[in-house]
């Protein structure tokens, strides 16, 4: 027996893109619908949105059934945050605000079985098919099959970039342009020299150490993230489709009014 395989992981070890939407709302029959149109993964979210564990479950669920990965942001908090999404079978997590070398090692250590890590061993959950799975297979599968993602999102641990990207047991570096202005004292200036630099050092130092490099877009500078290096990029919001969808139906009853105001997550 076998874990279900991970969509993002396949195509990236592959050399090619994959499409992620981030899901705000929890109905998981949101995350559904995106998975029905088509996309490879979809992020939800556990460090803004207050979701119990049982909505993340259900996400999980709908996601599957359409052969569709599901990345999980974790709170930060003890080692239960981190592996409680992928013991419901998420087929990644995404930790925010990754600070130094010492913050990736204790990140590894938790989430990743041995030999890389000391992650906790339960097996009688979803990932590990309610004990189905052979112990010796589920801890190899896990490592190989669940992807661990880290958010670059503020300047403290640039000085220590490259030792971050050489450490084994995580995938991804993320780049998160928002909080990061913040943490230039640029709030929402997408053009500021010291983004754009940063942007493109996450995506050369992963490529380096043999990281995939992902970070958030939109449709119009899709390509560029991807001439630079990304990989895996998260293009919009669902609140950002409803946001739009129901400013342009209610352009029918005002012709004259074209509030066509830019959100911060597309």
């Amino acid at each position: 027996m076998e874990m279900r395989k991970s969509k993002v992981l396949q195509k990236l070890r592959a050399g090619q893109t994959a499409s992620c939407i981030k899901i705000n709302l929890a109905d998981p029959r949101v995350a559904e619908i995106a998975s029905i149109a088509g996309f490879d993964c979809v992020w939800i979210d556990q460090e803004h949105i207050g979701q119990d564990w049982s909505v993340v479950e259900a996400n999980v669920w709908a996601t599957k059934a359409h052969d569709t990965d599901v990345i999980v942001r974790v709170s930060r908090g003890g080692y239960s945050d981190y592996i409680k999404p992928l013991e419901l079978d998420a087929t990644g997590i995404m930790v925010p605000h990754i600070m130094s070398l010492e913050d990736t090692k204790s990140i590894v250590r938790m989430t990743r079985f041995h030999p890389v890590g000391r992650r906790p061993v339960d097996g009688g959950n979803a990932d590990g098919a309610y004990t189905a799975l052979d112990f010796n297979d589920y801890l190899k599968q896990a490592n190989e099959q669940r992807f661990i993602v880290l958010q670059i999102e503020d300047p403290e641990p640039l000085p220590e970039l490259d030792a971050i990207a050489a450490l084994d047991g995580f995938d991804m570096l993320f780049f998160g342009p928002g909080d990061f202005s913040q943490g230039i004292g640029a709030p929402g200036q997408w053009d500021h020299p010291e983004i754009i630099k940063t942007r493109m050092r996450v995506a050369a130092v992963a490529k380096k150490y043999g990281k995939f490099a992902g970070t958030v877009g939109s449709p119009a500078n899709l390509k560029e993230l991807l001439d630079m290096g990304y990989q895996f990029v998260s293009v919009g919001a669902d609140v950002v489709g409803l946001q739009h969808y129901y400013r342009d139906l209610l352009k029918a009853f005002n012709p004259s009014s074209n509030k066509d105001g830019k959100s911060y997550m597309e």
